[in-house]
């Protein structure tokens, strides 16, 4: 059913809801899921909703008209997009094939609402995996010693896809800061619970040794700081003594898949509300 996705965050106050529901049901507006959230600490308010299209009079243009007074009038920074308008999604990878393919089979199972435009990976490795999909694959090499000219030709191939948003799928490569000022909440990452613990090679290994209980995955925007962008969605799986490091291993690479998976739905559904370095994940 094609629905339109109205989010709005702004200044709390008294009769948001009333206003906004009021406006829709004075157009017959259909509403078939809402969600809200008052978060009493910084005063802001929170809003999700998803309305039947042909409930409606007429398209989302006129849609985004008649509201922007009611915006202008609560101050919201807000949007209204469309389910029949698949997002573009560019993703990124190195040698790790775990998240890349489990990104491409929900995508080729259509659990993934949107449309991958590319790949794009500083190796070679996973080439005939993603072009068996009939997606475009492009091999741009970063040198240690002159990163730019790599991150210039990646970033030409993102507009070139017209990109709304780009997967880090284990991509192993710090994005430059402007690119991550251009591309600010429509970058995500994935990386292991380690951090800042076990930093460096073989996080794993160190684990192991230190006797660690809990192996998790943390999905993310990406900022310029490392690691430390907005958070989207987070898992963990308890872990013994008795298992191995290969277990553990094994352990993370499924967790991570899943969070990035989760993560990247909740986008491509509009249900990630940033405000900050925090999110509202409806």
């Amino acid at each position: 059913m094609r629905t339109y996705r109205l989010v709005i965050s702004c200044p709390d106050r008294v009769g948001i809801v009333a206003k906004v529901s009021n406006f829709l049901a004075s157009h017959n507006g259909w509403i078939t899921e809402a969600s809200h959230h008052s978060d009493n600490q910084i005063g802001w308010f929170f809003m999700r909703h998803e309305i039947r299209a042909d409930s409606l009079p007429f398209g989302i243009e006129v849609l985004r008209e008649k509201f922007a007074p009611i915006a202008e009038e609560f101050s919201m920074d807000w949007r209204i997009t469309d389910t029949e308008q698949k997002k573009r999604v560019v993703l990124m990878a190195s040698r790790e094939s775990h998240c890349l393919a489990d990104l491409l089979h929900r995508w080729h199972s259509d659990e993934l609402d949107c449309e991958i435009s590319c790949v794009i990976s500083n190796h070679d490795d996973l080439r005939s995996m993603v072009e068996w999909h009939g997606i475009p694959y492009y091999h741009v090499p970063v040198n240690p010693q002159d990163k730019q000219p790599a991150f210039a030709e990646v970033s030409r191939l993102v507009k070139q896809h017209d990109a709304e948003v780009v997967v880090l799928a284990r991509y192993m490569q710090i994005l430059p800061p402007e690119l991550c000022r251009e591309y600010a909440h429509k970058v995500i990452n994935i990386h292991h619970s380690f951090l800042p613990s076990f930093v460096g090679a073989k996080p794993y290994h160190q684990a192991s040794l230190r006797g660690v209980k809990l192996i998790g995955a943390t999905c993310h925007y990406v900022t310029e700081e490392l690691d430390a962008g907005p958070i989207i969605e987070q898992d963990v799986v308890r872990v013994s003594h008795s298992d191995s490091i290969e277990d553990m291993v094994r352990f993370g690479r499924d967790v991570e898949k899943m969070v990035l998976a989760r993560g990247l739905r909740y986008h491509l559904e509009d249900r990630v509300l940033v405000h900050g370095n925090k999110t509202v994940v409806f």
